[in-house]
C-alpha cells in the first residue's frame, strides 16, 4: 500500500496519540477519528437478533423498491404505448 508523510507539530501529534488506541496505527487511528469504519470496527454492534432484524429490513426495502421500479416502467411502457399512432 501507498503511503503519505505528513507533518505535524508538537501539540498536534500528541493530541492524535493520545487518541490511539492501543495496537492500533496512527493511520487507522486518523481513518476512525476521520470518520471512515472498517468492518473490523462495526463487528459485535448489533446483537444476532437485531442483525437479523436489520437484514429484514433492507430485504423488505430492497423488494419494495423492485416492485415500485416495476410499477413506474409499466406505467411508462404504458404511456409510451398508448402513444404510438396505429
Amino acid at each position: 500500500m501507498a503511503t503519505k508523510t505528513i507533518s505535524l507539530d508538537e501539540e498536534a501529534y500528541e493530541r492524535l496519540k493520545a487518541r490511539k488506541n492501543e495496537g492500533e496505527s496512527f493511520s487507522e487511528t486518523v481513518k476512525r477519528l476521520a470518520g471512515e469504519r472498517s468492518w473490523n470496527e462495526v463487528t459485535g454492534i448489533l446483537s444476532e437478533e437485531e442483525a437479523t432484524d436489520l437484514e429484514s429490513a433492507i430485504e423488505d426495502g430492497r423488494a419494495r423498491s423492485t416492485e415500485r421500479s416495476n410499477r413506474l416502467t409499466a406505467a411508462l411502457d404504458e404511456a409510451v404505448d398508448d402513444e404510438k399512432p396505429e
